[in-house]
């Protein structure tokens, strides 16, 4: 099978986990802290209900596939095609009422991201891509007319940037970085343009849409970056580490709408 085959199933997928989230975005709930005594790192019913949802979908319809996910661990990851979710990624926006979240979806085939999905339920996207080509579908609001939106599909693409004087940055928080690389963060983000904190997943679909031109992470798990590379890769943009290797086993990763701006920021990052 290739990645397209497994399209709509992403699509179920998706819905599955909206139907579970969505009831719970801007309610009482309440979150757990799973740091154990580190840096605040909160976990909610509906990521841990959405994941066994999608958990077990994925069971009932392959069973031979393997499967990561960040609630829940791993379960066959050395099989040919394994799964990869992170039911709310941006969880701290989540339980802050933001929609600045998502639900990441992404499929790997021989340890390499085929395809990927990243569903807002709330604001109603879905950002997918298979590393040629990647689409937004969402409701198309009319100019002066906010009631009668239709569902659409756009093909995205990453904007032309030939500097970090010309770019928008983002990272989720420059406390996220130890005190190593957020000296090297810094020396991205000095000669920039504009710069915004926050997005998590969101940022690398905006990226994937042409709106920011690089986004400079650390510390991510596979969850946080798998799914997020066929659509990032789809859309002409780049994302590798720090090193310049594969993202998907995350760590410090680096993401660009244009070579050229990732080539000056790999640099700084070097140092």
């Amino acid at each position: 099978m290739t990645a397209v085959d497994f399209a709509a199933f992403v699509e179920r997928l998706a819905q599955i986990s909206s139907e579970v989230i969505v009831p719970f975005f801007r309610s009482a709930m309440r979150a757990e802290d799973k740091s154990k005594g580190g840096v605040f790192d909160p976990v909610t019913e509906a990521d841990r209900a959405a994941e066994v949802a999608m958990r077990r979908l994925i069971g009932q319809t392959f069973p031979a596939h393997g499967i990561i996910g960040e609630e829940y661990g791993r379960d066959r990851p050395d099989a040919e095609y394994v799964w990869v979710l992170d039911p709310i990624d941006g969880t701290k926006s989540f339980i802050s009422g933001l929609p600045m979240w998502g639900t990441l979806i992404g499929l790997m085939h021989a340890g390499r991201p085929v395809y990927g999905m990243m569903s807002q339920p709330f604001t109603r996207e879905r950002y997918s891509g298979d590393g040629k080509r990647a689409r937004w579908r969402g409701l198309a609001l009319p100019r002066g007319d906010l009631a009668s939106g239709e569902w659409t599909n756009r093909t995205l693409h990453t904007r032309a940037c030939a500097s970090l004087a010309e770019a928008t940055l983002m990272t989720t928080s420059p406390l996220l970085f130890n005190d190593a690389d957020r000296s090297a963060y810094l020396r991205v983000e000095k000669p920039t343009r504009l710069v915004r904190y926050g997005g998590d997943c969101y940022a690398y679909c905006m990226l994937a849409s042409g709106f920011v031109d690089v986004i400079v992470e650390a510390n991510l798990k596979p969850y946080d970056i798998v799914a997020l590379v066929p659509i990032i890769e789809g859309a002409g943009g780049i994302v590798t580490n720090w090193e310049g290797g594969p993202a998907a086993l995350g760590g410090r990763i680096i993401a660009a709408g244009d070579r050229r701006v990732h080539e000056e920021a790999m640099k700084l990052l070097a140092g």
